[in-house]
């Protein structure tokens, strides 16, 4: 009898270690104390009396090890939901002044309609949120200055089957209604691309693209092709590109507001976080590496004009490379190289999460409406190398 229940605790401690639920654990551990204790005593009084001891011993493994399970179940939505209160910085700016970067349009920005948010960076550039811009007015602009956007997505293996439709439906209803776009898919199987219906002013490109057996050189490897499609095609129609995941889709407008020179994406996991928690690569062999940082973006989006869009693409390529020979891999791949990118070159306008939000997350006061949302990953089955 008393292997079994040690066993049982050895057992449910191992498997809680195994999940990295460290404090769980440790927790664990000290009832395995507790109960060790328990038996020791037995030993000092009459069989009767141990019986209770150690049925009073299993009983409160049990009471506690539920209440540990129903934490470690619940602990991270309810963290995640106490992070939406941490406080974020305010605009620096004052309600006087002028943006220093984004474009000409920009200025019609009410900075200060959002309170509860920081609506600028310390470099004077917008993060846009829902009620500081006028839509029309955007709109307008733009079709005044004949703008033009190219969207790359990649859609590589199983991706291709399980996003690529609803990503490319949802974009015809929500993505750049107002002007001519022209979409960029980059696959390995362009035999299996959708037929999908678009409208006016707007076209599909398919872009073959090497199949690499690992998922993490896939990601990576997209900077390169980005830069060649610019050099090659886009260049010559679009002013402005904007690069996506495909393993998302458009929920709400996602318009001529995102526009500019160079456009980076708050994640929807950090933007509430303390920089110290910030997931940059910490590794100083790597030309990734970062001590500190402004944000943290978040890679499943990113744009601005083409010039800039080739510069960031083109950078992070040859960074991974040098990476490569080095025998070094960035902790998030070309994610944490476009954040090393964005630190030292300041993007000219944020998005909030709001274009591009997990509902996993859950409620968060400050989202008022979600424009973009993550799709449900199925990495066990999408990343298995065929």
């Amino acid at each position: 009898m008393r292997c079994s229940y040690l066993a049982i605790i050895t057992s449910v401690w191992y498997s809680l270690y195994q999940c990295k639920c460290y404090s769980l654990s440790i927790f664990v551990s000290l009832l395995f104390t507790i109960c060790n204790r328990l038996r020791k005593k037995k030993k000092r009084i009459g069989y009767t009396m141990g019986l209770m001891y150690k049925a009073k011993c299993v009983l409160t493994f049990a009471f506690c090890a539920y209440v540990l399970l129903f934490i470690a179940y619940f602990t991270p939505k309810l963290l995640r939901y106490f992070e939406g209160f941490l406080p974020m910085s305010r605009c620096p700016q004052a309600p006087a002044e002028k943006l220093k970067l984004g474009n000409s349009i920009d200025a019609s920005l009410d900075l200060w309609s959002r309170g509860d948010v920081q609506t600028c960076t310390d470099w004077g550039a917008p993060v846009i949120w829902d009620g500081m811009f006028d839509p029309d007015h955007y709109d307008q602009a733009h079709r005044k200055n004949h703008s033009s956007v190219s969207l790359t997505v990649f859609a590589v293996g199983r991706y291709l089957d399980a996003y690529l439709k609803a990503f490319l439906l949802s974009a015809e209803r929500h993505f750049m209604v107002a002007l001519p776009v022209t979409y960029y898919v980059f696959t390995d199987v362009p035999e299996r691309v959708p037929d999908i219906h678009l409208g006016p002013r707007r076209s599909l490109k398919v872009v073959r693209v090497q199949r690499h057996s690992r998922w993490q050189d896939i990601s990576m490897m997209r900077m390169r092709a980005i830069t060649d499609a610019i050099e090659s095609q886009i260049r010559h129609h679009s002013h402005y590109v904007f690069c996506f995941d495909v393993d998302q889709v458009f929920v709400g407008r996602f318009g001529s507001e995102t526009l500019g020179d160079s456009v980076a994406l708050l994640h929807a996991y950090y933007y509430h976080r303390p920089k110290s928690f910030y997931s940059y690569d910490r590794n100083p062999r790597s030309r990734a590496y970062m001590e500190t940082g402004d944000f943290y973006y978040h890679a499943a989006v990113f744009g601005g004009s083409w010039q800039t869009v080739k510069n960031m693409t083109e950078t992070c390529y040859q960074a991974i490379m040098e990476d490569k020979e080095n025998q070094v891999e960035a902790l998030w791949h070309d994610e944490s190289h476009l954040n090393k990118y964005l630190w030292l070159h300041k993007p000219s306008k944020v998005l909030s999460p709001e274009y591009c939000w997990d509902s996993n997350i859950g409620y968060r006061g400050d989202i008022h409406v979600t424009r973009m949302l993550w799709s449900e990953k199925k990495y066990d089955t999408l990343r298995v190398t065929e």
